[in-house]
């Protein structure tokens, strides 16, 4: 295991133990919810993003355990996204992560519950004083995540990736649908670590190009990854988006141009990190991780 690859290890780590305690359960009669709610963040999952939010809050010297209570909110969002996607009504899944899906290890009904009580508990963290002891942080913290995951963010881009199973989207829609689908929630992470640091204008711009460029990065090799890795490597079902006739970064660029692509804006996304010197070496490594991650 390479020195990055500890430290992504150890952040997922202490993410794990912030959401287990925040999605502490109980004999009452709805422990059946946060039980759900539990097997669908606790187990499995890289934790991409709250690592974008624990590294970019150190480039500002942020409370450890405040980036962590972040960091576990916006996985909440993320989850809770994962569970809705993975419905019937939607790509209607049966494996996530290894395992059986939250609708199939229970049922459609509290998978629905399972995902609206993680995205509010999301917020419910955010606007908690043992967040951040400003309330005008903890507001924008709120804001920031609030419109990344809405109608012009990830809920936005997934009503897009319904519309693209009926109409061929060319090169800019696709760009835009995975900004919204994938890649505002990537961009928030960033966000809501400077939002914490109380960061200037320029490295909050910084952090914010650095973003874009990545939540393209891991979007293209998502794309490759559907083509060319199998079920048990990626812990869930591969070929979807062929099989769903939808256009992707691999399908209108081809595999070795959507490959090439990743490795420019990979190299890109970290020299908008020159601000930050060698602070802000875990998220050039990252970023060299995503473009070259096999699952």
């Amino acid at each position: 295991m390479s020195e990055f690859e500890n430290a992504l290890s150890i952040t997922a780590e202490d993410v794990n133990e912030t959401l287990d305690t925040l999605l502490q359960n109980h004999a009452d009669p709805e422990a059946r919810l946060i039980e759900a709610m539990r097997y669908s963040t606790l187990e499995g999952g890289k934790r991409i993003r709250p690592f974008l939010v624990v590294a970019s809050a150190g480039l500002f010297d942020v409370n450890h355990q405040s980036a962590l209570r972040v960091a576990a909110a916006v996985e909440m969002v993320h989850c809770y996204s994962l569970v809705h996607d993975d419905l019937p009504a939607m790509d209607d899944d049966d494996l996530r992560r290894g395992r059986a899906t939250c609708h199939k290890e229970f049922d459609e009904a509290t998978a629905i519950l399972a995902g609206d009580g993680l995205l509010t508990r999301a917020f419910e963290i955010l606007a908690h004083e043992k967040t951040h002891d400003d309330p005008k942080v903890r507001a924008d913290l709120v804001l920031a995540l609030a419109h990344a995951a809405g109608p012009d963010g990830m809920v936005g881009g997934q009503m897009l990736d319904l519309v693209a199973e009926h109409q061929t989207l060319n090169m800019p829609e696709i760009t835009r649908l995975q900004r919204m689908k994938t890649g505002m929630l990537i961009a928030v992470s960033c966000e809501t670590g400077a939002i914490l640091g109380k960061a200037s204008s320029e490295a909050r711009l910084a952090l914010q190009a650095y973003a874009h460029d990545l939540g393209l990065v891991f979007q293209m090799v998502d794309d490759l990854l559907d083509v060319v890795g199998d079920e048990k490597s990626l812990g869930k079902g591969a070929g979807k988006d062929a099989r769903a006739g939808k256009a992707t970064f691999v399908s209108l660029l081809g595999a070795d141009r959507a490959r090439d692509q990743a490795d420019l804006l990979a190299v890109q996304a970290s020299e908008h990190l020159d601000l930050f010197d060698e602070k802000a070496d875990p998220l050039r490594q990252l970023a060299e991780f995503v473009v070259t991650r096999s699952a």
